[in-house]
């Protein structure tokens, strides 16, 4: 699953004209797992400042029998060259109904230790393809109305697969995640050509049972909600090999002067409800 990184530096949302259909959900069987991501400095440029990085990330992507469930834990400490370095973490919870239409999150932002920012809230469109609102308690108290056609997370990404699936590649949806106190914001998307499986002859952990699978390399793009029709640079990318079971491996944050790279180190499967 694909979760919107946070402002700094943290790892992890819609259709613009059409419903995602029972066909297109019934091709997408979701593997619910967790997994452990180490995180460093894959690049960055002098003028940044930026010299080092290193983290970790926990993901947790549990099916309930009205919902998904995610649990992202991550903590980053980023070096610089001429100040002094910063401490960021945070953890996310959220939970998702089957159809895609109702959403609650909460996420708590650490910085150097101390509270950075809270956001609770939940959501709900009033059908398939149709508008709705968010409502925020925390930072404050905020009410936003959702266009018809915006999708919440897991959404998106049985969207995404499902794009994949049918070999397109590049769509662009309007994602609401309450990772900000803002409306949803373009995500668009170049999906590559399938990937075989590396075989369970691989190393672990990528000899899992889970990672058996197809997947493609997949680049997103994220634009923010007041974006203008002539604004061609993204916040931030996000790439990524994403399975056709929702596994996302060989993740790679962008941020224009800097990537942080998710190596994908551990990933057990989670048990499905018996309802």
């Amino acid at each position: 699953m694909i979760e919107r990184p946070g402002r700094y530096a943290g790892i992890a949302a819609v259709l613009a004209c059409v419903a995602l259909s029972p066909a297109l959900a019934a091709g997408v069987n979701i593997a619910p797992h967790q997994a452990l991501y180490s995180l460093s400095l894959e690049s960055a440029k002098s003028s940044s400042g930026v010299v080092a990085a290193s983290g970790a990330m926990f993901y947790k992507w549990g099916q309930a029998c009205d919902g998904w469930t995610v649990e992202q834990r991550f903590r980053l400490r980023i070096a610089y060259a001429e100040e002094d370095g910063v401490d960021i973490s945070s953890s996310l919870v959220t939970w998702e109904s089957m159809d895609g239409l109702k959403y609650r999150f909460n996420e708590r932002r650490m910085r150097n230790g101390q509270l950075d920012e809270e956001l609770r809230g939940e959501a709900q469109l009033d059908g398939p393809g149709q508008g709705g609102v968010a409502e925020f308690t925390k930072p404050e108290t905020a009410t936003i109305t959702l266009a018809p056609g915006v999708l919440f997370p897991t959404a998106h990404t049985l969207f995404l697969i499902g794009r994949a699936q049918a070999d397109e590649q590049f769509v662009a949806r309007n994602v609401f995640d309450g990772s900000e106190v803002e409306n949803a914001g373009e995500v668009s998307a170049v999906i590559g050509p399938a990937l075989k499986p590396a075989g369970g002859k691989a190393p672990k952990p990528f000899n899992s049972p889970l990672l058996q699978r197809p997947s493609w390399q997949i680049r997103l793009a994220f634009f923010p909600a007041d974006a203008k029709a002539d604004q061609t640079e993204p916040d931030y990318e996000l790439s990524m090999r994403l399975l056709d079971n929702g596994v996302s491996q060989d993740m790679k944050l962008d941020y224009g002067d800097y990537i942080i790279r998710a190596k994908l180190d551990e990933i057990e499967p989670l048990p499905k409800p018996g309802c």
